[in-house]
């Protein structure tokens, strides 16, 4: 019998490495488009020009290769990728400025980003920071995070513990030892565990480009758990796998505490998902020089120089298809006009839920197909974010280069399905889980740009249903109801903030407010608020829903992009990217990326002359 699977398994590598590497589409990759660092643009204004292009019907261009909805990095990121080989594309963006989760906005003259807190794996010469690099031409920068990157807190004000996450791949470890002292077999064996699942991402990949025959004879044959360490473990809970491997539960905690950055307790977590997180940092953390639109506005030139274009204040209400369920282009709403766009391509970034649920005609939404994916998926938990602006330098205030991870006790679990499960006005009281980052701390253009002044962003969650009565108000004026528990989160959220950072007195803020899921809901186009697209569970990362879900769709000339096909976050959604890209153009981008780096760090030592 394993002779037979040894035959089996040997001629389906085989025919996997013959399909990935037969490359006959155009590489996006192919040149070093490289350019000597330009002199970065703060003018408010000038930076607009490029990021807040607002929709008119003689802007769009002729002869489109593809129109793209929506502008978060999973569209942006596959826009600039296809315009690297030529491609005109039309990226549309329902909010009044590009970038999706990358955008940032200012009031009373403080700048927030909104979902962009710090990236991992940007090593020099690592594929994702040479892909990033060429996608942007050479001109986004980054900067590295303070080591320790993050900072665990643990327990109420008299009882507080902090423990200090660095980066490194043996010193994440060897600091983790320090803070506990006989837990070294627990802490080796969890670094084995989650560096073995993070080499096995790959088939995540391959399921969803392999021709679909394959992908279903490795999921229905168990071969994908078996070839893949990352799915023989995607069904096991976070929960379960620490539990087995300690019993201090303040370790159990720190092993678990990043689930924030996914979005799923630690009972329901796939160790899967929460080890590409681990691995993610473990090389260190970065934020990008000049905030989070340096993101989009360096990205967008590139778009345009092919003939494309990203315009906002486009509202798409529609995806065009013919009597042969082809889709062949968008209907935008310009007020009360419905304007159609032409393309023989249509990609969403929007999200598995809009793409399918509110874009479709209600007939095509009806398929089976349609229907099978919807059904495997469900939506993720609701964002709640605390904006903070505040009089003060980083030194004045306490605040570094670095991210809080604050917690009301270690039994992350219980706490969190209280919380979730209690009535709005008792939830409000206490929340379990915050994050907390300064963006002004992290970026070295700052004190240049508000000379005296710093930033918060705070992070947590909050449910859907809370707040679903006043979806449909006035986004800038909803109800005094609505107003007052917002206020009654940012209150008890401030006590921990000014408990936590001495420095930060109440009479040292100048500004605070709060967005909601219905907040999410207006600004990001999320559903029910979520901020990391579809759920994130255990369920997400059955080999069969990854075999399923892919950049094709079941209508033809539909594709999906984003981190609805991949996995979530900054990486995950340019994952989504290069996983779609690798589709349209008939090549492996991830092959591709690994190449780029290898041959980008021969040039370089070559430039050096080593």
């Amino acid at each position: 019998m394993w002779i037979t699977v040894a035959i089996i398994c040997a001629a389906l590598v085989i025919f996997i490495l013959k399909y990935v590497f037969t490359t006959p589409g155009p590489n996006p990759f192919d040149l070093d488009s490289r350019e000597p660092l330009k002199k970065m643009v703060h003018d408010r204004k000038v930076k607009n020009k490029v990021l807040k292009q607002g929709f008119l019907e003689s802007k769009v261009p002729q002869d489109l290769d593809a129109v793209i909805i929506g502008s978060g990095i999973g569209g942006l990121g596959l826009a600039v990728l296809l315009a690297k080989v030529g491609k005109k594309v039309l990226v549309l963006e329902q909010h009044d400025r590009a970038g999706g989760c990358c955008h940032t906005f200012t009031e009373k003259g403080f700048e927030f980003d909104v979902g962009i807190h710090y990236i991992g794996d940007l090593l020099e010469h690592k594929p994702f920071r040479c892909m990033l690099d060429q996608m942007t031409n050479g001109q986004l920068q980054w900067e590295p995070l303070e080591n320790p990157f993050d900072q665990v807190v643990l327990g109420p004000p008299d009882n507080r513990r902090q423990y200090p996450i660095y980066s490194g791949r043996n010193r994440f470890p060897d600091e983790l030892k320090k803070c506990f002292p006989g837990e070294e077999k627990a802490i080796d064996e969890y670094m084995k565990l989650v560096k073995k699942v993070g080499r096995g991402i790959w088939l995540l990949a391959m399921l969803k480009l392999c021709p679909v025959p394959v992908a279903k004879f490795l999921v229905y044959t168990g071969l994908a758990k078996r070839l893949s360490f990352f799915f023989k473990m995607a069904p096991r809970s976070l929960t379960e796998v620490v539990n087995e491997l300690t019993e201090n539960k303040d370790l159990r905690a720190v092993f678990t505490y990043i689930f924030g950055t996914y979005g799923n307790m630690p009972k329901d977590a796939s160790f899967a998902m929460h080890s590409l997180l681990v691995t993610h940092y473990l090389n260190g953390a970065w934020y990008p020089k000049g905030g989070a639109t340096e993101i989009a506005y360096h990205m967008i030139p590139i778009i345009e120089k092919a003939g494309g274009a990203v315009l906002v204040r486009a509202p798409v209400n529609r995806i065009l298809f013919n009597d042969a369920k082809e889709a062949y282009g968008v209907s935008v709403m310009k007020g009360q006009e419905e304007i159609h766009i032409h393309a023989p391509m249509v990609i969403s970034n929007a999200g598995i839920f809009n793409t399918y649920e509110k874009l479709l005609p209600k007939e095509l939404q009806a398929m089976p197909a349609i229907q099978k994916q919807l059904g495997m998926m469900k939506n993720g938990e609701g964002g709640l974010s605390i904006f903070l602006g505040l009089d003060g330098t980083k030194e004045d205030l306490g605040l570094k280069a670095d991210n809080y991870w604050i917690f009301t006790e270690n039994n992350f679990d219980e706490l969190v399905v209280k919380y979730l499960n209690g009535s709005p006005e008792e939830s409000a009281k206490s929340v379990p889980l915050l994050f907390v980052a300064s963006p002004s701390a992290k970026d070295s253009t700052w004190e240049e740009r508000s000379p005296g002044k710093s930033t918060l962003s705070l992070v947590s969650f909050a449910n859907y249903k809370w707040f679903e009565e006043w979806k449909d108000g006035k986004v800038t004026n909803r109800s005094s109801e609505y107003k007052e528990l917002k206020q009654a989160f940012i209150d008890s959220i401030l006590d921990v903030i000014t408990d936590v950072f001495p420095k930060i007195t109440r009479d040292k803020i100048e500004y605070v407010d709060a967005g909601t899921p219905i907040t999410n809901t207006h600004y990001i186009g999320a559903p029910k608020g979520e901020i990391y697209g579809a759920d994130h569970g255990v369920a997400r990362f059955s080999p069969e829903l990854n075999a399923t879900v892919r950049p094709q769709t079941p209508l033809k000339n539909l594709y999906l992009t984003g981190q609805d096909v991949f996995v979530c976050g900054f990486a995950g959604a340019l994952a989504g990217a290069l996983t779609c890209g690798s589709v349209i153009l008939k090549r492996n981008l991830h092959l591709d990326a690994i190449g780029l780096a290898k041959k980008m760090k021969f040039i370089d030592n070559k430039l050096k002359g080593e």
